[in-house]
């Protein structure tokens, strides 16, 4: 279970989020939506250790993430998506997946792991062996995907996952997560500008603008919300 209780985060005297309260039930989907600027790529960034937090606490069952130095949070158990993907350009497929192997926890099954990242992505088994940089956009963003997998999560935090893809890459993508969820039992925090899309795939939702949490609740729900819907889907 993941809990992030009063978390303050701050770039020198600039404030960027305020007494922040999430809950993430294991094995849940849990999505954060809000405009540019609102302050969900800190969020995230702040989990992963990223960010350091001004104040506040963010538990993983138990384990206060926020106590504990950076390069010490993967192994215990969170993989970060990055936006932009960050692959290193000029790596094979194959060695920019075999990054995720770095922590302890990602070793053990590494090779089982990665055949099911290859099951989940086919087209990444056919071009193991390309450069990272020559890929197509939505063939990067599996990369990075698979390559948080086999780090062996038990909490993914992926940030805007689907930025800038194509609409039928954008429905592949959100069926891996899903899958993901299910068959791996993989905590999900996601950040995403598809606000429909994570609505539907969500299980809870969280609104964030200007650093602060404004709203919680069922995403459903959210979803038929029409102060919701026009303002953050655009629909009247």
């Amino acid at each position: 279970m993941l809990r992030v209780e009063d978390l303050s985060v701050s770039y020198g005297e600039a404030i960027a989020l305020e007494n922040i309260h999430i809950r993430a039930e294991t094995g849940s989907i849990v999505t954060i939506i809000g405009a540019n600027g609102a302050g969900k790529t800190t969020l995230v960034n702040a989990i992963a250790g990223i960010l350091r937090p001004r104040s506040g606490h963010i538990l993983l069952d138990e384990q206060d993430l926020a106590a504990i130095p950076a390069h010490q949070i993967c192994d215990q158990g969170v993989a970060i998506v990055p936006e932009g993907r960050r692959l290193f350009q000029k790596l094979t497929v194959l060695d920019n997946l075999k990054m995720g192997y770095y922590p302890r926890r990602g070793r053990a099954k590494a090779d089982e792991t990665l055949e099911w990242v290859f099951t989940l992505f086919p087209i990444l088994a056919e071009r193991r062996k390309q450069l990272a940089g020559t890929l197509s956009g939505g063939e990067q963003q599996m990369v990075a995907i698979g390559r948080a997998l086999l780090a062996q999560p038990e909490l993914l935090l992926l940030d805007e996952p689907s930025l800038g893809l194509a609409p039928i890459i954008v429905t592949h993508i959100f069926d891996v997560i899903r899958t993901i969820n299910q068959e791996a039992g993989v905590t999900i925090l996601l950040v995403e500008q598809n606000v429909l899309r994570a609505l539907e795939l969500a299980d809870r939702a969280y609104i964030l603008a200007n650093g602060r949490i404004v709203q919680e609740g069922d995403p459903k729900e959210m979803a038929a919300d029409e102060s919701i819907r026009r303002t953050y889907l655009g629909i009247e």
